[in-house]
């Protein structure tokens, strides 16, 4: 008898318009014949399926919906939120509560990893290198002499929870400082600035493949831009090689410690951890623990470097969850 399978997209964060793309390739590359697939829209007005272009409600007190006279349950969850609710814990929690499998990590491990202070003081705690950082609350006052004294210049303003590089901003005088935070603050009520790593940037994914814990192809990232920002993301402006240009040295170095922040954070299913490589050794910068899912994405990229296609990367999302 076939699963049937939601794979929920959108969201309620700026990541909504990405997570949607993700959705739909998700959506096409898993087989019919093996699953009952159903589009599932988590925005901030409507929760719904959409089946033949007709929309029907979710029921928010078990995660079904009625169609024909019939409710329709979900064996599993494919995750394909991007941001908040989807990557920061609350909605992986709500099916932890309806006993609903999905793909991603337990709620608190999705939680942790999407508050990038919270990661790297974990992480930190276990030699793992990263840049010098700066923590701040919106009502905290701005100080920007305190601020460059920690972290030097030039150095990155983020958001503490936002992905896809919204709201970042890369810094080299003081007097701009203050406005990077305040662009910052449009995403989320916490950031982080960090000093600059002078070095190459590269990306590793490491997934659950066939129950084992495996390290995809690196990619290094050449964005044309001042840094991987939106803009060289997802609209062409950066190169993303793969392999990784690096010596054989470079890549063991990052598997090992990908690999390693995958098991500190005790994750589940799908990663994609940054690291700047400065004079040969890795800095570890974040974790994704929903990546970009279409087929320019990265980790797909590097799935599609080891001979792992679409549709066998997530059809093994699936089995591992159900398992």
């Amino acid at each position: 008898m076939q699963k049937n399978i939601a794979i929920v997209m959108g969201g309620y964060s700026s990541e909504a318009e990405i997570s949607l793309k993700s959705g739909e390739v998700v959506y096409n590359s898993l087989d019919t014949r093996k699953y009952s697939l159903y589009k599932v829209y988590i925005l901030k007005k409507k929760w719904v399926v959409l089946k033949n272009n007709i929309e029907y409600q979710i029921n928010k007190n078990d995660f079904s919906f009625l169609v024909d006279n019939q409710h329709i349950h979900f064996d599993c969850v494919f995750n394909a939120i991007h941001g908040d609710p989807g990557e920061n814990g609350t909605l992986i929690a709500y099916f932890d509560l309806l006993g609903i499998k999905h793909t991603s990590a337990p709620f608190y491990q999705m939680a942790l990893t999407f508050n990038k202070r919270d990661t790297l003081s974990v992480v930190k705690e276990y030699g793992i290198l990263t840049a010098t950082s700066f923590y701040m609350h919106q009502r905290d006052n701005i100080v920007t002499d305190s601020i460059i004294k920690k972290v030097g210049l030039p150095c990155f303003v983020k958001p503490n929870r936002a992905g896809s590089s919204f709201g970042v901003s890369k810094v080299y005088k003081e007097e701009n400082l203050t406005t990077a935070i305040e662009k910052a603050y449009e995403e989320d009520e916490e950031i982080i600035i960090e000093s600059f790593l002078d070095g190459k940037e590269v990306s590793v994914g490491v997934i659950e493949y066939q129950n084992e814990l495996i390290v995809l192809p690196i990619t290094e990232i050449v964005s044309e831009n001042d840094f991987f920002d939106y803009e060289a993301k997802y609209m062409g402006k950066s190169q993303e090689i793969t392999p990784a240009r690096i010596s054989q040295a470079e890549k063991e170095q990052v598997e090992r410690q990908a690999k390693k922040v995958y098991q500190i954070l005790n994750m589940k299913g799908f990663s994609r951890s940054e690291f700047i490589i400065v004079d040969g050794v890795p800095y570890f910068l974040e974790i994704n623990t929903v990546p970009g899912m279409t087929e320019e994405s990265l980790l797909p990229q590097q799935a599609k470097e080891a001979s792992i296609s679409l549709s066998e990367l997530f059809d093994n999302a699936i089995q591992q969850a159900l398992k």
